[in-house]
């Protein structure tokens, strides 16, 4: 992917997608990668993303179908390969694991989720 992952990583203004209630939630998975990447072996941080994530993705999804959001379903099918594979980690995470995490988050938000800004 092509943008670059902050560091330290959090999320800031250049994240905005517009929708209060998604930016929180933005910020919220970032904090949960953070947590991860601050201590790798631990599977609550781990079980948090996982847990975080998925909420995330469902409200998103939901605003999507309200709006009959013309790329619905490959948006959709990046969350479910996402949560696919997080859902599958153990604890613990590798630095490509996290390296990953990172990558997506950053990359998903600014090349996919920018494209719905102001159509939700």
């Amino acid at each position: 992917m092509g943008f670059d992952i902050p560091e330290p990583f959090v999320w800031d203004d250049s994240f905005k997608v517009f929708y209060d209630n998604l930016d929180d939630e933005h910020r919220t998975l970032f904090k949960a990668v953070f947590e991860c990447a601050k201590d790798p072996s631990s599977g609550s941080a781990l079980a948090n993303l996982v847990s975080v994530t998925g909420n995330h993705f469902k409200d998103e999804e939901g605003m999507m179908k309200a709006k009959s959001y013309g790329s619905f379903g490959a948006h959709k099918k990046a969350h479910d390969d996402f949560l696919g594979q997080i859902s599958g980690l153990k604890a613990p995470l590798d630095s490509a694991t996290l390296h990953f995490a990172k990558d997506w988050l950053v990359n998903h938000i600014k090349g996919i989720d920018f494209n719905y800004k102001g159509t939700l």
